[in-house]
């Protein structure tokens, strides 16, 4: 049950950002431009890192719904779920998993990054701006799991409602709100 009035039927953050579309708007902004647009770090890794923070964060929602996104991209959901489970010993590169152990100190405490973390980064073939966007990413992750905790959204547990979130998110990104039915409802396959 959430802990004020939210719009009925939209799970997550999707409530949060329809109850006051003014910080919405630039909060799904924020999103699109971290996960979807082009980027040398493709969609897939960067929905990776965003699952990842989620998932340290024990935030249902967002780890499930980017998650879905990041099984799209990358056409593995084991995959996904071995990064939430140990990255070090999934089937992804050296240089994300150098950014995912930055993602995870910024997911505990942004102080916690030293310039040896970064370094190892670099090593692996990093560039300055997919370390910022991993940090970016982690920092932004942090909040939008406690905006959707903290107003405790309604988070069902319906896998079908996430497969077809994750295809929308990775087809579409996230400026566009999904419909209250592709937000609430699972869609019957064709």
């Amino acid at each position: 049950m959430p802990h004020i009035h939210l719009p009925e039927g939209l799970p997550g953050i999707a409530a949060g950002l329809a109850y006051r579309p003014e910080t919405g708007k630039p909060l799904r902004a924020l999103a699109h431009v971290l996960l979807h647009e082009p980027n040398s770090l493709t969609a897939g890794e960067r929905e990776l890192i965003a699952t990842y923070v989620s998932s340290r964060n024990d935030c249902y929602f967002c780890q499930t719904s980017h998650g879905a996104a990041a099984a799209c991209h990358l056409g593995d959901a084991a995959l996904v779920e071995q990064v939430k489970t140990n990255f070090e010993s999934a089937a992804i590169s050296n240089k994300l998993k150098a950014l995912l152990a930055i993602a995870g100190k910024v997911q505990q405490d942004g102080k916690l990054v030293t310039p040896a973390d970064v370094e190892a980064a670099r090593k692996q073939g990093a560039t300055d701006l997919e370390i910022h966007d991993t940090v970016l990413i982690a920092a932004a992750f942090c909040m939008y799991n406690r905006y959707v905790d903290g107003l405790g959204t309604w988070q069902p547990r319906d896998p079908q409602m996430y497969a077809e979130m994750g295809k929308h998110l990775a087809a579409e990104g996230y400026t566009a709100p999904p419909t209250r039915r592709e937000a609430a409802e699972p869609v019957a396959a064709a």
